[in-house]
C-alpha cells in the first residue's frame, strides 16, 4: 500500500490488527529507509477514536503542519500509527470537514446511525445480525425491562465481555490501573439502572455544554432510558477498544521500536498518543525489549485510561500498583500528559463507566475540597466529579499518585524547559476547549502550542 501524501516528510504509516500483528512490508519500509533520510528525531503519533485510515492520517498531517517551522534545523521523521479502533459518528471533531466528522443532526430519541453501524461491523466483524438487532431495539425503544436487559445481554455478546474470560472487556490490566472486579457492572448488573445512570450523565453534559456556551435560556432535551442504552453500547465498544490498544502497543509498537532500534540506534524515538492512542503508546514501552533506550519522550493528549496507571500504589489499595508503575523510567525522558477540564468524555461519561455509581449520594456528586477531599454536596458538581478522583482519565486531570510528578498550565509550560525527566502534567484547558456532547474537547487537540509541547518534550531542535 502506498503511503499518503500528507504535508510533512518523510512520512511512514505503521498499521496493526487487533491482535498486535504490524504490516510487514510497512515495518520493513520503515526500517530500511529511516537511516537513508537522514531522521535525527522521528515523532510517531498513535490516534484514539476513528473510523477509517483517511481519517487518522488527516490527523497527522494537522497536527504535524506547524513541526516544520516549529523546529527548523531539526531532521525529523513522521510515523503514523493506524490499527482498528472506531468513534460513533454523531462525535463531531472540532475544525475537521464534513468528511472526517460529518455534521449530522442529533436525532430527537436514540438511534444507531448507517455510519456508527458500518464502523461496528469494521471493528467487529462477522456481527451484523447483532448489530441489527442493536439496532432494532434502539429504534423501537420498548419500555419493558425484559428489552433493556436483551440489549444488554446483546451488546455483551458483541464486545465479547465474559465474566472471567481471556478476551473479556474487563481483563486483568483493567483491575490494576484501579478498575475493581465490580467494574462489569456497566454490562452485568441492573441493565435499567446503568441505562438511567448514563441517561442522567448525559444531561448532565448537555447542560455543562449549554452554559459554557453561554447560551441565553438554554435549555436541553431530557434524556430518557434509551438514550442511555445508546451510551451503554458506546462505552461498552470503547472499553473494548481500550482493552485492544493495550494489546495493538504492547504486542506491536512496543516490537517495533526494538527492531528500529537495532536497524537505527541513533534515531530518537517520541511517542505521541490521543485518547485510546496513549493507552497504545503507554504500553508500548511494557512491550520495549530489554537495553532498549531510544524512546526519548512520550506525550500523551487527552488519554483515555486511569490516572493510576503509573502509582505505586493505588490509593484505596495500598497493596496494588497501576498497570504500567514504572514504565515511565523506560523512557530516556519525560512523560507528559496534556489534559482538560473541558473533556466530557473523561470528566463525566469515563469515570461512570470505569464504576458505575450505584447509590443516590453517588450521583448527586460532591464539590472536592481545597485539598481534594469531599466537601459535602454542591450544586453544579455532578456524577464525574465524585467519581472521577477515583476512576477519573489521564485527560481529565493527569497523572496520579507518582511520586515527582510536576504540573504547569500551558502557558508556563511553553516558556520554560520541561522537566528531563519523571511525569508532567500540563493544563492544556486553555486550547483544548471545543467541542460538543456527548464527548466535549475530547478530540480538540490540532493545536500548535500542543506540537510545541511534543517538541519541548524530546528537546526536538
Amino acid at each position: 500500500m502506498a503511503v499518503p501524501a500528507i504535508s510533512v516528510s518523510p512520512y511512514w504509516e505503521l498499521t496493526f490488527d487487533a491482535d498486535g500483528d504490524v504490516d510487514g512490508p510497512e515495518r520493513d519500509r520503515l526500517l530500511a529507509e529511516v537511516n537513508g533520510r537522514g531522521v535525527r528525531d522521528l515523532l510517531v503519533f498513535a490516534h484514539g477514536w476513528n473510523n477509517e485510515r483517511s481519517g487518522a492520517t488527516r490527523l497527522y498531517d494537522h497536527f504535524f503542519a506547524p513541526v516544520p517551522s516549529l523546529a527548523p534545523r531539526a531532521h525529523l521523521g513522521y510515523v503514523g500509527v493506524i490499527w482498528p479502533s472506531m468513534m460513533f459518528a454523531d462525535e463531531p471533531i472540532p475544525d475537521f470537514p464534513p468528511s472526517a466528522a460529518a455534521e449530522i443532526p442529533r436525532p430527537t430519541r436514540p438511534l444507531l446511525d448507517e455510519n456508527s453501524r458500518h464502523a461496528l461491523l469494521e471493528v467487529f466483524p462477522g456481527n451484523a445480525t447483532l448489530v441489527e438487532q442493536i439496532a432494532r431495539l434502539l429504534e423501537q425503544h420498548p419500555d419493558d425491562d425484559a428489552s433493556l436487559e436483551e440489549f444488554g445481554r446483546l451488546v455483551r455478546l458483541l464486545v465479547e465481555a465474559r465474566p472471567g474470560g481471556p478476551q473479556a472487556a474487563f481483563d486483568a490490566d483493567m483491575l490494576a490501573e484501579g478498575v475493581p472486579e465490580s467494574a462489569p457492572e456497566m454490562l452485568f448488573g441492573d441493565t435499567r439502572q446503568a441505562c438511567q445512570d448514563f441517561a442522567q450523565a448525559l444531561e448532565q453534559v448537555d447542560s455543562a455544554d449549554g452554559q459554557a456556551q453561554g447560551t441565553e435560556g438554554f435549555s436541553f432535551t431530557p434524556k430518557g432510558v434509551w438514550d442511555g442504552a445508546h451510551e451503554l453500547l458506546r462505552q461498552a465498544t470503547y472499553y473494548a477498544m481500550k482493552r485492544r490498544a493495550g494489546t495493538v502497543g504492547e504486542r506491536g509498537l512496543g516490537r517495533v521500536i526494538g527492531q528500529l532500534a537495532q536497524a537505527a540506534p541513533n534515531v530518537r524515538v517520541h511517542l505521541i498518543g490521543h485518547s485510546f492512542g496513549g493507552r497504545l503508546v503507554s504500553f508500548a514501552l511494557r512491550g520495549l525489549p530489554d537495553g532498549v533506550h531510544t524512546v526519548k519522550s512520550v506525550t500523551l493528549l487527552q488519554g483515555a485510561f486511569s490516572h493510576y496507571a503509573f502509582a505505586a500504589r493505588l490509593p484505596d489499595d495500598p497493596h496494588a500498583s497501576g498497570v504500567l508503575h514504572g514504565q515511565q523510567n523506560r523512557i530516556d525522558g519525560p512523560l507528559v500528559c496534556c489534559y482538560s477540564r473541558f473533556d466530557s468524555a473523561l470528566g463525566t461519561l469515563y469515570p461512570l463507566a470505569s464504576r458505575m455509581a450505584d447509590d443516590d449520594q453517588s450521583l448527586a456528586g460532591e464539590a472536592p475540597s481545597a485539598a481534594g477531599e469531599a466537601a459535602g454536596p454542591v450544586e453544579g458538581f455532578g456524577i464525574g466529579d465524585l467519581l472521577g478522583r477515583k476512576w477519573g482519565a489521564m485527560g481529565h486531570d493527569g497523572v496520579q499518585a507518582v511520586d515527582g510528578t510536576q504540573g504547569f498550565v500551558l502557558a508556563d509550560a511553553l516558556r520554560r524547559a520541561l522537566p528531563a525527566s519523571g511525569c508532567v502534567n500540563i493544563d492544556a484547558s486553555a486550547v483544548v476547549c471545543n467541542g460538543g456532547p456527548p464527548s466535549g474537547a475530547h478530540s480538540d487537540i490540532v493545536h500548535r502550542e500542543l506540537a510545541q509541547v511534543v517538541l519541548a518534550a524530546g528537546r526536538v531542535g
